[in-house]
Parts: structure tokens; C-alpha cells; sequence
């Protein structure tokens, strides 16, 4: 390292820190753009890092905030298979994005290089893209001035969707290979995509038209290039919400994240005339990687005619499919689902009937790691951010397999279909929009039918204020606080005065407040317990 130390200390004085302390948490970095130069420069010394402590294994960097506000940016690195920055890696990106000096920087990177046994005799390799934000270019190039550093080959992705970085990661690793996972290429991703949503729906009808509300992210630029692999008959979309260049625009008012918190339309949705009673229409988020869906079954004018399918109605609807598939194939394959604390309860009380169902605390890297101990792994956050995951032993036992009827033989030709149709890396919004239009169309499902499976609790988010979130600490994956003391017992209180009540209490992880979560019977009943825990919480 002694030998690089003047380039370092010279490149890092181009990206001078600000007076602000950034954490590396489950997305990655994220912060007002103009905070991120110095940080960013500091990742791309990092990402190669990563990459010769694996022997030169691929490794990402993905430029996004997802569904923050356009003025907002973010950094995070993707692992060799495709999955999240290993968690012993969180702390030291932190360390050294903090680093306030350039000794400190040195000495960081030092230790790093000790701590991990690597030898800086391999060359890296660092695969990177970005989103539409006008900030990541100029963070782009501060990646890169990083990367140079250790002379990286470097594998520009261009403007990308998040998922669509994590598959060249693994596409890119796995080439040339007996677990090729694809071309490794944005074209290549469109073409595994396409083959498997034509071959999963293979003599189905074709679905009615899908509208699509982009967030004015790149997920518009994604569904432009899959259209171009999948004929419009049988893939007719409707895209909205397109703009990527008006300023501002980003995840303003549309977005998955705007519906499923508002519980309403995109904004402008209703006098634009772009929504017909009982069509399905669907909403990504800034960078792809979140969908949820919804309908209308009245006119737009009428709150209550708007119904939304959320991650937890995805889940439900995956796990109840994928499992009737497994069954008709005669397969011995253990199929589970993960959820959050944060899941309607409604859909936990659905899915426990049909599967094996976990719980973990929130955060995907939770739900990931608890979806690999299944041989067939289904999770989703309410949210809308989920995929399923296909073991290396489910992959044995599909083409292993021998059908004893056409019935089995059919069974088995879908389940190896969607095994390739959904991003075994991470949850994409592109990939779960396939999933789910080949599932209602092998169903003969419209968005009523889908929903009829079971009835959401009436249920209410709140954020609180708090002086320091840091006192309030959970257990049971995050559904009870073992601090402040006696607090959840006040809380279980309020829950046992109404019917099918449950609340639960946990620090955000992203601001400082603390987060009430509350569902019951009726919405009078939620609304009452929602105020009577955020009031509880205020004084504890």
C-alpha cells in the first residue's frame, strides 16, 4: 500500500469530505447528493478492495436512492452472486467514508488490507451503473478516480435499473460456466426475461393492458428495452410517468412508494382519464426495484374504490402458486415464506394455511438470508420489494425430475419457467411485473379474483418524534421492546381492548423517530390503537 500512498492522498484531495457522518446501512449509502462526492470516491477504492479479497471476483457499485427525492443520492456495492455488501464489510465502508483526514484515510485502507488478508497483487474487477438522478454522473466519475487508484478493470453498465446491476454481477461471474446465469449484458437480461415470460405463458390468454406508472425513473428505459424482445400482444403496457429529464420529477407524486403510503392513484392518474374500473395497473419506484399493484372497482372520485396489492399480496399470491405447482408435480421440495413485522396479519393467518412461514426484522438482507434456508424461499416486504429464490438443491430437483402425468409434465415446465423468469439476485420490479401477469393469466385472474384471497386489516403506520430512537430496543423480530422498560406492556394493554388488534414499536433505521405499526378489526379500532401506542411512545 506504501507505494500508493501519494496517489491516494492526491486523488482524495479532489473529493474533499464535507462536515457530515454517513453510514453504510441495508441500502447501501444515502444522503442529499451533495454530501456523497468524497464518499463515493472512498467506495470505488473500497469496491476494488472487495474484489481482490475475493480473487478478483466482479463485484458492483450501484449509483441510486431508489425512492428517496430527486435531490437525494446514494451508493451501494453488490457481492459476486448477485446479493448485498457481505455484513462485515458495512462497518468498514462507514470507517473509511469518515475517514477525516488523509492520514486517517491511509491508515483505514491499511487496516482493511490487514484485516481481510488481501493481496494487492490482483487485479480488481468493479462493474458500476447509475439512475437518472442528474447528481450521479458527477458521482460516477468520483467512483471511478477511486477505482484507477488500484487499476480496476472496469465494466461501465451505463444507466441501469438496480436489479439490472445486480444480475450483471452475477451473469459476469458465472459466464462461460455450467451456472451461467445469462448473457452478461443489459440486452442479455432482456432476452432471459422475455424467453421465460413467452414460455411461462405459452398457449395463455394474453393479458389485458397493463398501465405502468415509471416514477419518471429508469424503470421506464427497462420496459422500453424488454418491448423490444416481447411482442405487444402479449405484453401490451401502458407507460406513464416517463419524464426522466424534467427536473424534479422523480418519484414526485407517482412511484411505488407514493401509492402504497397514500393508499391513492399517481397524482393526475384520475384526470387524465388513464384508469378503468377493475383494469390492473401497477407502480415501480425510482430505480426499479420495488412494484406493488392496484385497481379500482368504482369511480376514481371515490376513495374507497381504489384497492391496493401490495408486497404482502404479491407474496401471498407467489407462495399459494408456486406451492399448488410443486404439489402437481409431485416434487419433495420445501417451499416457505418470509415476511416482516410490517405484513397485514391478514396475509400471515392466509399464508400459514399453505406454507411454512418465517418472520425476520426488517431489512431485506433479513428476509434474504431467511428465503436461502428454503429449498423454494418467497419473500416480500409490504412494500413491494421481494423476489423468490430457487435453492441450488430446488434446481437439482426440477431437472431431475421424471412426471408420472401430463399434468406433472405441465407442472414442472411452469415452476422451471419461473425459476428463470424471477431475479434470483434481488427483488425487481421488471421481473415481479412478469411473475405476477404469467400468474393471473394461468389462473384466469383478474385483479378482483387476486384480491378476493383474503381481506387486509384495516392497519396504520405512524412516526414519532423521539429525543434518541437508540433507547427503544426490540426482540421477537422486532415485534416487542425490551426498552424502555415496561413499555411493551402498556402497549399489550392497548392491543387486548380491540378486536384483532396488534401493534408493534421499533426504532427506523434510516431517521431519527420510531415507527408505531398498528392493525385491528376496524379502522375506528386501528386509528384509536395507532394514537393511543405514538402517545405512549411520546412519553417514555
Amino acid at each position: 500500500m506504501q507505494h500508493l500512498q501519494a496517489q491516494i492522498t492526491q486523488a482524495s484531495a479532489a473529493h474533499p469530505k464535507p462536515d457530515a457522518r454517513l453510514v453504510y446501512g441495508t441500502a447501501g449509502f444515502r444522503t442529499k447528493a451533495t454530501l456523497l462526492e468524497s464518499t463515493c470516491f472512498r467506495i470505488g477504492l473500497i469496491g476494488a478492495l472487495r474484489s481482490m479479497s475475493l480473487g478478483g471476483q466482479v463485484v458492483g457499485l450501484m449509483v441510486t436512492a431508489s425512492h428517496n427525492p430527486e435531490a437525494d443520492n446514494g451508493v451501494k456495492m453488490v457481492d459476486p452472486h448477485g446479493e448485498m455488501l457481505e455484513a462485515a464489510w458495512e462497518p468498514v465502508c462507514t470507517k473509511l467514508a469518515n475517514a477525516s483526514t488523509p492520514d486517517e484515510l491511509l491508515a483505514e485502507l491499511d487496516a482493511i488490507v490487514q484485516q481481510f488478508h488481501i493481496s494487492l497483487d490482483v487485479r480488481p474487477r468493479v462493474v458500476y451503473g447509475w439512475d437518472t438522478r442528474p447528481s450521479s454522473p458527477s458521482l460516477v466519475g468520483a467512483i471511478v478516480d477511486g477505482l484507477q487508484v488500484f487499476s480496476t478493470d472496469t465494466i461501465e453498465g451505463g444507466l441501469l435499473t438496480t436489479p439490472q446491476l445486480h444480475y450483471l454481477v452475477l451473469a459476469l461471474n458465472t459466464a462461460g460456466t455450467a451456472e451461467s446465469y445469462g448473457e452478461p449484458s443489459e440486452a442479455g437480461y432482456y432476452d432471459k426475461l422475455a424467453k421465460a415470460f413467452l414460455a411461462a405463458t405459452d398457449g395463455l390468454p394474453a393479458p389485458p393492458p397493463l398501465v405502468v406508472d415509471c416514477a419518471n425513473g429508469v424503470g421506464s428505459k427497462a420496459l422500453e428495452g424488454l418491448t423490444k424482445y416481447v411482442p405487444n400482444v402479449r405484453l401490451p403496457l401502458i407507460l406513464l410517468r416517463t419524464d426522466t429529464a424534467a427536473q424534479g420529477q422523480l418519484n414526485n407524486g407517482c412511484g411505488a412508494d407514493f401509492v402504497k403510503t397514500q393508499q391513492r392513484l399517481p397524482n393526475g392518474y384520475a384526470e387524465e382519464g388513464q384508469v378503468k374500473q377493475n383494469e390492473l395497473l401497477c407502480s415501480f419506484d425510482g430505480d426499479a426495484d420495488r412494484i406493488v399493484f392496484y385497481y379500482l372497482n368504482g369511480p376514481a372520485s371515490d376513495a374507497k374504490s381504489f384497492h391496493l396489492l401490495d408486497g404482502d399480496k404479491i407474496a401471498s399470491l407467489a407462495a399459494d402458486y408456486l406451492s399448488e405447482l410443486v404439489k402437481k408435480a409431485g416434487l419433495n421440495i420445501k417451499l416457505g415464506c418470509v415476511q416482516t413485522a410490517y405484513a397485514n396479519g391478514a396475509s400471515t393467518q392466509y399464508l400459514e394455511q399453505r406454507v411454512p412461514v418465517s418472520c425476520t426484522p426488517t431489512g431485506v438482507k433479513h428476509l434474504h438470508h431467511e428465503a436461502a434456508k428454503y429449498e423454494i424461499g418467497v419473500y416480500f416486504e409490504a412494500n413491494g420489494h421481494g423476489t423468490v429464490l430457487f435453492s441450488p438443491e430446488a434446481h437439482k430437483a426440477l431437472s431431475s425430475a421424471q412426471p408420472s402425468s401430463d399434468e406433472a409434465k405441465d407442472a414442472l415446465m411452469r415452476l422451471k419457467n419461473m425459476a428463470e423468469l424471477i431475479n434470483q439476485t434481488v427483488g425487481d420490479a421488471v421481473s415481479d411485473m412478469l411473475m405476477v401477469l404469467a400468474i393471473l393469466a394461468a389462473r384466469r385472474w383478474g385483479p378482483e379474483q387476486w384480491n378476493a384471497a383474503y381481506t387486509d386489516l384495516p392497519n396504520k403506520l405512524l412516526k414519532v418524534q423521539v429525543p434518541d430512537r437508540t433507547v427503544f430496543k426490540t426482540t421477537d423480530a422486532e415485534r416487542r421492546l425490551t426498552s424502555p422498560a415496561g413499555l411493551q406492556d402498556k402497549i399489550n394493554e392497548l392491543v387486548a381492548q380491540v378486536p384483532q388488534g396488534r401493534s408493534f414499536v421499533r426504532p427506523s433505521g434510516t431517521e431519527d423517530c420510531v415507527r408505531v405499526y398498528a392493525e385491528a378489526a376496524t379502522p375506528e379500532d386501528t386509528e384509536k390503537l395507532a394514537k393511543g401506542v405514538a402517545e405512549l411512545v411520546e412519553k417514555a
